[in-house]
């Protein structure tokens, strides 16, 4: 609810984040050549990451090669190290595109990696119309970076 009742930032967080240079507080986790790796700061589960290309494009296939092997490289990466730091047993990995396509911000193409575990849906997001986070951002942005960092 703070998401959608918030007022939209100007520009771009895909654009603007790497270029504030404060990771931990932008809650970039890994940057790549190409692309980057952050938490998304309304997470559907603890854990649940993106991965954008700093090229401003709004569909993959604006995207070149290089970015494109990047990404999945970096989601690869990414569910090994939630796999190990979080026992992630599963994941959901993909990308709204557009509008329509569930996309929240549609103008920058950014790929969503959530990681699952059996029984993790439970009654709050139906009764409560909340979703419980059983970590903060903060601690667990201090838990993966460390292995983000020996990529």
């Amino acid at each position: 609810m703070d998401y959608i009742r918030s007022e939209k930032e100007k520009g771009c967080i895909f654009c603007d984040k790497p270029e504030l240079n404060d990771d931990r507080e932008t809650l970039i986790l890994y940057r790549g050549e190409h692309t980057f790796v952050l938490m998304n700061i309304y997470p559907y589960n603890n854990g649940h990451l993106m991965v954008a290309p700093y090229a401003h494009v709004d569909n993959s296939n604006d995207l070149d090669t290089v970015e494109r092997n990047e990404i999945m490289s970096l989601a690869d990466s990414a569910m090994v190290i939630l796999k190990g730091t979080m026992n992630a047993e599963g994941f959901n990995f993909g990308a709204n595109i557009g509008k329509s396509g569930g996309a929240g911000i549609e103008e920058h193409i950014h790929y969503h990696i959530v990681p699952r575990w059996q029984g993790d849906t439970n009654f709050m997001p139906v009764v409560g119309h909340t979703k419980v986070q059983v970590e903060g951002l903060q601690e667990t942005y201090d838990i993966l970076k460390p292995h983000f960092d020996s990529l």
